[in-house]
């Protein structure tokens, strides 16, 4: 998941250096050294790479466009997918959530890049508000 710009311009840079690699892979006239089965296993791996940064780009994007006014998710662990999701939608970097927080934009992109695992429940409790989102959960017994 792209969770910031820095990661999102990799990302797009990294899409490109496929689609080039690609472009050169199927240009190239088959070689009789390498097994046609390899050959379409490389093919292949190219293609499924690509399609996954293309994927995770098309989902920042439409995050970052403010579309999307309602993230669903099934299990609390999805929790902190939709913390950074809900800062992106609103359009809001890492340092702007962190100083609506008083805290060091340094922090948020700690408890970003570890899935909010150092974060205690006070502070998401912290974040929830100032995301200013509303987050609905079911106890079950």
């Amino acid at each position: 998941m792209i969770k910031n710009e820095r990661q999102y311009r990799i990302t797009q840079a990294r899409a490109d250096e496929f689609r080039r690699t690609l472009a050169e892979f199927e240009e190239e006239p088959r070689s009789s050294a390498l097994h046609p089965k390899l050959q379409q296993a490389q093919r292949d791996a190219l293609r499924s790479q690509l399609q996954t940064f293309e994927r995770e780009l098309r989902e920042y994007e439409e995050l970052r466009s403010g579309k999307h006014r309602l993230l669903t998710y099934a299990t609390f662990q999805d929790l902190p997918k939709a913390l950074v999701q809900a800062r992106i939608a609103r359009g809001w970097t890492q340092k702007e959530l962190a100083d609506r927080l008083g805290l060091d934009e340094q922090k948020i992109q700690d408890y970003e890049a570890t899935d909010y695992q150092r974060a205690s429940l006070a502070r998401i409790t912290e974040i929830v508000r100032a995301l200013e989102i509303e987050i609905k959960e079911e106890v079950r017994l």
